[in-house]
């Protein structure tokens, strides 16, 4: 059905949340209330990713990364074709 929708060709993968949805609709718990569940059992994580940013004196660590692409000018948007 989401694929007819959607006219994707692509099938769409669903995470842990599509069926946590569908386990709380099965316990009767109001649709209202998923947002917040939601939200809760991630509250650690994100209390622990925080204490982490605080300790490491605030800086977010990302992976190194470089960029494979040829560098190009900036192009002021005005002036693109």
């Amino acid at each position: 059905v989401l694929r007819e929708e959607k006219r994707q060709d692509k099938p769409i993968c669903a995470n842990v949340d599509f069926y946590t949805g569908f386990i709380y609709d099965l316990l009767g718990i109001p649709s209202d209330l998923f947002t917040s569940i939601f939200a809760a059992a991630r509250v650690p994580g994100w209390c622990a990713h925080r204490m982490e940013e605080l300790i490491s004196g605030g800086r977010i660590i990302r992976p190194a990364y470089k960029s494979v692409q040829p560098r190009r000018l900036y192009t002021p948007m005005s002036e693109r074709e």
